[in-house]
């Protein structure tokens, strides 16, 4: 069976993509310069928290995923990040490729959260490869590539963030439930608030009274109730 090797030479934010995207350069070898004719590869990364350290505002920032610092020591486990698939052309010996992975600044998502909070430094992640490979020197063969075929990198924090800034500059957003959402535009448009920054801005404000009995009421204003 051909033995093949992965590593990751570098990552770039794509400046064109119609979402947020990162794209890893990956290379390829395929020992004793053996010829491959293509590989169709699943690529899984994941996040390993463990293997950084983090500033006091980081570990604030992380508190809601992984709990106080103090209890990290069990908490602090890897993170699914994506898992994305690929197709590698034939070459022999060795070669590289681009492994482009759609991001999301979902921050109900555990990744996204995680990479909010960081503030400089790297991000380390395990590359997991599996897939099949089509070899051979006279003839084809399809052989497995197997779950064990994995390389470590360390990503800049910067990069992530320049991805960010590309397509949320200076912003972030939340994923609300329809009805929320219209409780909000409901709220914005009887208080005649121009912009929904304003409106959360107001809601803030009216948060620092009494809390409501009803959660709804705080957005609403409504107790409710109906008219006989």
């Amino acid at each position: 069976m051909t033995e093949l090797t992965f590593a990751c030479t570098g990552v770039r934010a794509d400046r064109y993509a119609a979402g947020p995207t990162l794209v890893f350069r990956l290379r390829v070898t395929a020992a004793d310069g053996a010829r491959v004719h293509a590989l169709a590869l699943r690529c899984q990364i994941r996040l390993e928290p463990a293997r950084r350290g983090y500033t006091p505002a980081e570990a604030d920032g992380l508190r809601d995923l992984f709990g106080e610092r103090s209890r990290w020591g069990s908490t602090l486990q890897p993170v699914q990040f994506a898992e994305v698939p690929l197709m590698v052309p034939g070459f022999t010996g060795e070669t590289e490729a681009d492994l482009v992975v759609p991001c999301t600044y979902d921050l109900d998502i555990a990744a996204g959260r995680y990479l909010s909070a960081l503030t400089d430094g790297e991000v380390p992640l395990l590359m997991l490869f599996a897939g099949t490979a089509f070899t051979g020197t006279r003839g084809f063969q399809v052989e497995p590539v197997p779950w064990d075929r994995e390389t470590a990198f360390r990503m800049p924090v910067a990069v992530w963030r320049e991805m960010i800034d590309q397509h949320f500059p200076g912003c972030g957003w939340i994923r609300l439930p329809r009805d929320t959402m219209d409780a909000l535009l409901a709220y914005r448009s009887r208080r005649a608030l121009p912009s929904w920054e304003s409106t959360v801005r107001a809601l803030l404000d009216d948060a620092g009274g009494p809390p409501p009995a009803d959660p709804f009421q705080a957005l609403t204003g409504s107790t409710g109730r109906t008219s006989p």
